[in-house]
């Protein structure tokens, strides 16, 4: 009996060591305990992945090194206080001690690439810039479980698998766009949303912040732009708009998450909130009342007074001092009550007054039939049947030099309802399930275009039937997931069949995260 107790103290006192072990180093002996996530389990799917070898443990004695800069500092809070809450641990940002690296290094990662190297010993992210860092972090995210999103302890374990991620992206444009006009949402629901698109890897959020129904941003030469033309919205609830501190805020959060703003003003269509609110920017002199609706194509600047260029050179002035991003976006759809010479007229006009206070001209892809500024780029938005005229219009403008940003309405317009029993949405676009929106290719989706004309994707989210940021997801997800992939994965990597099982595997994750998604039966969600 007595050698029995001696057996038991000594096996009891090597289970504690061993653990004490493990919890030190982070090792984890092979053949033991859950399964890590695969290491290409992603989404987006990374360039390369090459499994193997033990996985590494997060444990209370996890440490999260980075060096003495001030921006990979950054990236390690960041990423404590996202697991902070759902592990309970410390996780001491230090430059010193083992655990999880964070660091910049020469290499072939471009200015967003990064390479994820997982062991026994520990993880680490390195990048030639913190961009690629910040997006290594949100694929170390994606591996450890989903209850890592979750916001009190969970029991863990936070394995993550061994072997390297070697990563980064096929395009460099890779936005979401929220329309902000037609329902007006605020500073907190913004970042909601781009908490959730920097999990994917978005680096683009594009703010349209003009329409008929509602003018989003304080100017202050014109202050009954948002004061009075902000007041409304579609259904006629009481709109709002942000202060040039609100906006600052937005910009500096989303730029915290390595998301550069693009705000949007439209013009000259799509103007009602502007002519409401100032008489004289009407050819008549008289302003029509403000618009709760959702038709489109009936408002126009007046193309022929002086005053329009005042106030675009004023509204694009002010816009621009508070944008520190390249671009700034004009609009340009929709315009069916300019006619095409003034449409012209009002672009070469405007244009050149964006690149005065310096800024890059976007606009959506009927810039095309005016003429486009050099380095300007389009905005696809059009569909499989649009017009065979109006698509060569488009590659004309890209083979001599117009860089495109793909939009379909038919593939990645996140308002369009997935069926007919969708609850919001509209569907004047068609249907667009879930493998609808993934699986095309935007290297080769418009004929006569060149491939190096393609800067990238963007998903645009449009209100008229969106008022929460509950909304917004139902809508956004899963499809938002899916133009992520289409931005940053290389071709290569494109399979529906492999894709909707990575897919599947966020469902948990998402409801981690409290996101109310839609659950497509085009994929295969795990059982509760």
């Amino acid at each position: 009996m007595r050698q029995r107790h001696r057996t038991l103290r000594l096996l009891g006192s090597l289970l504690l060591i061993a653990a004490a072990g493990v919890s030190t180093t982070g090792a984890v002996p092979a053949g033991h305990g859950p399964a890590a996530t695969p290491l290409d389990r992603v989404v987006p799917a990374p360039s390369s992945v090459a499994p193997g070898g033990s996985p590494y443990r997060i444990t209370d004695g996890t440490r999260i090194r980075v060096d003495g800069s001030r921006e990979v500092g950054r990236v390690g809070h960041y990423l404590a206080d996202l697991l902070r809450p759902s592990t309970g641990y410390r996780l001491p940002v230090t430059t010193h001690g083992g655990g999880i690296r964070l660091k910049l290094a020469k290499g072939p990662f471009g200015a967003e690439g990064y390479r994820l190297d997982s062991g026994a010993r520990g993880v680490t992210i390195t990048a030639a810039e913190p961009a690629g860092l910040f997006h290594g972090v949100q694929t170390l995210r994606q591996l450890l479980p989903a209850a890592v999103e979750k916001d009190s302890v969970q029991p863990g374990p936070w394995l993550v698998a061994g072997g390297t991620i070697e990563d980064s992206p096929r395009y460099g444009w890779r936005g979401a766009m929220l329309d902000v006009s037609r329902h007006f949402f605020d500073v907190d629901e913004v970042k909601r949303y781009v908490d959730q698109l920097a999990l994917y890897k978005f680096n683009k959020l594009h703010l349209h912040l003009s329409d008929d129904q509602g003018w989003r941003i304080a100017v202050d030469s014109w202050p009954r732009l948002a004061d009075y033309g902000g007041s409304t919205e579609v259904g006629g609830g009481p709109g709002g708009h942000y202060t040039k501190d609100d906006y600052r805020e937005i910009v500096r959060y989303a730029a915290s998450r390595h998301l550069e703003v693009v705000p949007e003003i439209d013009m000259p269509g799509h103007t009602n909130a502007a002519l409401a609110s100032y008489a004289e920017l009407n050819c008549d002199g008289v302003a029509p009342p403000l618009y709760t609706g959702t038709e489109v194509g009936f408002s126009s600047l007046c193309v022929r007074k002086d005053v329009t260029y005042d106030f675009v050179d004023d509204v694009v002035r002010e816009l621009a001092a508070l944008t520190p991003g390249r671009y700034l976006h004009i609009g340009g759809d929709e315009a069916h009550s300019t006619p095409h010479a003034d449409y012209v007229k009002f672009m070469d006009r405007v244009q050149p007054v964006v690149a005065k206070y310096g800024k890059t001209v976007i606009g959506w892809h009927q810039l095309t039939g005016a003429n486009p500024s050099r380095g300007a780029l389009a905005q696809y938005w059009g569909l499989d049947d649009t017009s065979a005229e109006e698509k060569a219009q488009v590659a004309a403008a890209a083979r001599g030099g117009t860089g495109l940003i793909l939009s379909p309405a038919d593939r990645i317009y996140l308002d369009m309802k997935y069926d007919a029993s969708t609850p919001l949405g509209l569907s004047w676009a068609g249907y667009v399930e879930v493998r609808r929106a993934y699986d095309w290719d935007p290297g080769d989706y418009l004929d006569g275009v060149p491939a190096v004309a393609v800067r990238g994707v963007e998903a645009p989210l449009w209100s008229e039937t969106l008022q929460t940021s509950a909304d917004i997801e139902f809508m956004a997800f899963p499809r938002v997931a899916g133009v992520a992939e289409l931005g940053w994965s290389p071709a290569a990597t494109h399979d529906w069949d492999g894709y909707k099982a990575r897919l599947a595997a966020q469902g948990p994750r998402w409801e981690a995260m409290g996101i109310g998604f839609y659950r497509s039966p085009q994929v295969p969600w795990p059982t509760a």
